[in-house]
């Protein structure tokens, strides 16, 4: 991952955009976080079952996940901790690197200020990825061991 430390105010030119992975992963917490609010605001009520939980009884490294995410809207951390572990953890820090990217191109589209982004090789993505689904397949392993 390399990081410019250039800080330009009142940028010209063009600018660079978003890449569609960012988009991606920014419409996914926005979408589960909808669909939280919702199933809190039913009562739990309404929410997506999980189909694997639903045809084997057993616990994808997801589930838990809108039901973890119900009891953060709520402010409930250990709620959340034990609803999912792994998702608590990961999905702000991912969220804090998307609002980040976000943040820095919507500046620069406005001709604010262009601050730096923060990029990866197409080798340190594909490592990235391979680790998070060995950590959910770990994971997913482990909490039905129980």
């Amino acid at each position: 991952m390399s990081l410019s430390l250039n800080v330009v105010l009142r940028p010209t030119g063009p600018v660079q955009p978003v890449d569609r992975r960012v988009l991606g992963l920014a419409a996914t917490g926005i979408g589960g976080f909808g669909l939280a609010a919702v199933y809190q605001l039913s009562g739990g009520r309404i929410g997506i079952p999980c189909l694997l939980h639903a045809t084997t009884g057993l616990n994808c490294p997801f589930c838990g996940a809108t039901r973890m995410a119900a009891a953060m809207l709520r402010g409930d951390l250990v709620a959340a901790w034990h609803f999912n572990p792994v998702v608590l953890v990961l999905g702000p820090l991912i969220g804090v690197a998307v609002g980040y990217q976000l943040l820095a191109w919507s500046l620069e589209s406005l001709r604010l200020v262009r601050l730096p982004r923060l990029k990866m090789s197409s080798r340190t993505v594909d490592w990235v990825i391979k680790g998070l689904i060995a950590l959910f397949v770990v994971y997913g392993v482990a909490r039905n061991l129980n």
